[in-house]
């Protein structure tokens, strides 16, 4: 939402958004009562929908005293575009079972607070994927199954299909890596991963191996051996990575769940870039035995899927202990981080953030970060991580030249340069860093952009994504470096394109974080 210039009078955007959760609550329990006392009364209040218009509080409450309730519906964004520091236009889109929805209002504050002085309701069918293409995209799977690996047959994870990135063992198959000559020299797998592992005991099926981007060190989607994945929600435009190819499986739904990895954002970049929900867990709360390292200080082992509610029991399925349940008091923003994301990116993740602060019924919080800090942490972690990564990957590139591609090739070799001296001067800003972050997550969790854009597109070229990248990793490290959960919502839009909000919330909440999705879709 919009901040308030210096000069202007303060805008109630706390009491707004209380308002506006008040309502929502009301709608959803036929509270006609607290309905009609928060539209303004007399004769000139409006409430339209379809092709008429009521006029009148009176004549409001009488057709809300017979309508018998509102369908469930679930906020996805609420834009707030302020016309004084008492008056505001809010439209507010929403998801419904089997349609979407947009309510347009103008509220107006008095001495008995904000009031709803004209309504219009609008709603018609969710959109189809514009393209399926990525079903059976070459570029999405490497093995495919029907299915390749079945599950214990019950559970609450019974009949979910899953895509699994191929750096997870996977019994019986290789480990490919997203590079042929890897694959070529990697063993059978003997024993599924254990978190794999624990995704079948609890009723999943392995659907196949999922592509991914060159042994993880990108997040672009793109790989020169085999292709680029169909991104079905944004055609023409990179999926993301390194996830790539389950995330473009579950976004076509030939998977409905996305196991892969995230080391600087490889789950939550693709989350953002197909519209996906997306769950980095605390570091260490996932297993990562049985997965091809890149940077173990950062490498975790996460989800993706189309709805919350397969994410959250996905999620509690690969926890091994419940962990902390409990809630923020508040949701924190940044400024700083917001204008790290293009100004489009930005409002929509406004947007999506507000409607979460609607539907939580939480506070938003305003909190400072200083504005060369995103760039000192990122710099820090991109130098630990690709010591890590050259370490976890220099042998073989020096006995294999030339597998990898150039911009693939250079990052690795950027590891290879670093000293003793830089990268133990890396670790001490990550260490800062860290405790930076851990003091700010004990006052409420931050929500930041999942990236700083929309998904580029596939002609970009080696600069346009490089550029995207470097944009995104100031975003995505916080959390990587930090160790803490983080959890994508799949609810901005650019123009027709999706964009993430990520939420992070502090070491060890991942059970609190997962259960921020009750309520907020269907079951």
């Amino acid at each position: 939402m919009t901040v308030a210039a210096p000069s202007e009078p303060p805008r109630d955007e706390a009491g707004l958004l209380a308002a506006l959760t008040r309502y929502e609550r009301a709608l959803m329990a036929d509270d006609v009562a607290v309905l009609d006392e928060l539209f303004a009364p007399g004769p000139a209040t409006l409430r339209a929908e379809g092709t008429g218009v009521l006029v009148g509080s009176g004549h409001i409450a009488a057709f809300r005293a017979v309508r018998g309730g509102a369908p469930a519906r679930w906020l996805r964004r609420v834009h707030v575009r302020w016309t004084g520091p008492d008056a505001a236009h809010v439209v507010a889109e929403s998801e419904r079972e089997h349609g979407a929805g947009v309510q347009t209002q103008w509220w107006r504050r008095d001495e008995d607070g904000w009031r709803v002085h004209a309504a219009h309701v609008s709603g018609g069918p969710v959109a189809a994927p514009v393209d399926p293409g990525a079903a059976d995209d070459p570029a999405t799977w490497r093995v495919r199954g029907a299915p390749l690996v079945a599950g214990a047959g019950s559970g609450p994870l019974a009949g979910v299909r899953v895509a699994v990135k191929d750096l997870v063992a996977v019994a019986g198959q290789r480990v490919g890596g997203g590079v042929p000559a890897w694959l070529e020299q990697a063993p059978v797998e003997a024993a599924h991963a254990p978190a794999l592992q624990r995704l079948l005991d609890a009723g999943a099926e392995v659907a196949g191996i999922a592509q991914t981007d060159e042994l993880a060190f990108s997040l672009t989607g793109v790989n020169e051996h085999s292709g680029t994945p169909v991104n079905p929600r944004a055609p023409g435009r990179v999926p993301g990575g390194s996830s790539s190819g389950s995330a473009a499986a579950v976004a076509a739904g030939t998977a409905d769940l996305g196991l892969g990895t995230d080391t600087a954002g490889s789950l939550r970049v693709p989350g953002s870039y197909c519209g996906l929900y997306a769950w980095r867990p605390t570091h260490g709360a996932v297993p990562v035995e049985g997965v091809l390292p890149l940077a173990p200080d950062f490498d975790t082992v996460g989800l993706l899927a189309r709805d919350g509610a397969t994410l959250r029991r996905a999620g509690t399925a690969l926890l091994a202990a419940p962990g902390d349940r409990a809630r923020p008091e508040v949701l924190l923003r940044s400024r700083t981080l917001l204008e790290l994301a293009s100004p489009e990116t930005a409002l929509a993740v406004e947007a999506a953030l507000a409607a979460l602060a609607v539907a939580t019924g939480l506070p938003v919080r305003d909190v400072d970060v200083p504005a060369d800090a995103p760039a000192a942490w990122t710099a820090a972690f991109r130098t630990v991580q690709a010591a890590q990564a050259w370490a976890s990957h220099g042998a073989f590139l020096r006995a294999h030249p030339g597998v990898v591609s150039p911009s693939v090739a250079a990052r690795f070799g950027a590891g290879e340069a670093v000293g003793a001296e830089e990268l133990t001067t890396a670790r001490d800003v990550v260490a800062r860093t860290r405790a930076w972050l851990d003091d700010l997550l004990a006052q409420g969790w931050l929500c930041l952009p999942s990236t700083s854009t929309p998904a580029p597109s596939r002609e970009a070229g080696p600069d346009g994504f490089e550029a995207a990248r470097a944009g995104t990793l100031q975003l995505t490290t916080l959390a990587s470096q930090c160790g803490v959960p983080a959890l994508g919502l799949p609810w901005g839009r650019v123009g027709d394109l999706p964009v993430g909000l990520c939420v992070l919330a502090p070491r060890g909440a991942d059970a609190g974080l997962l259960a921020l999705l009750d309520g907020l879709g269907p079951a």
